[in-house]
């Protein structure tokens, strides 16, 4: 029986539910002594998730969590190579909570550049 168009690819690696991924990043934030919240719930199963470094005087980041073209969980900096003031960083989100209204936001605060990604930053 060949799959069919909604069947699940089975050679696909299984997917974390997004709720359970900000979960992880909260434990993990605050096993690291690091400040996290969720600044915007999504869908719980499969929404977007967006992480905002909050750096301070330093500036924010905003990551995506993206595929790579390898199949593994990646990130992209969403707001570009340069750090970004917190208003640019939120008015982004903003913008892409209008296009993505299941989308996540994970805000962490960061003064001290501890923060460190768990996957590739994907350069484009």
């Amino acid at each position: 029986m060949t799959p069919g168009l909604f069947d699940p690819d089975p050679a696909a690696p299984e997917r974390l539910k997004t709720e359970l991924r900000v979960q992880a990043w909260l434990r993990r934030c605050a096993v690291a002594g690091l400040m996290a919240t969720i600044a915007r719930k999504g869908d719980p199963d499969a929404g977007a998730l967006f992480l905002k470094v909050n750096r301070f005087a330093a500036g924010c980041e905003v990551f995506s969590g993206v595929t790579g073209p390898d199949g593994t969980p990646a990130w992209l900096r969403a707001t570009g190579p340069k750090s970004v003031s917190e208003k640019d960083a939120d008015t982004y989100l903003a913008r892409q909570g209008k296009y993505d209204p299941d989308l996540w936001v994970l805000e962490i605060e960061d003064p001290k550049a501890q923060f460190v990604l768990d996957g590739k930053v994907l350069e484009i």
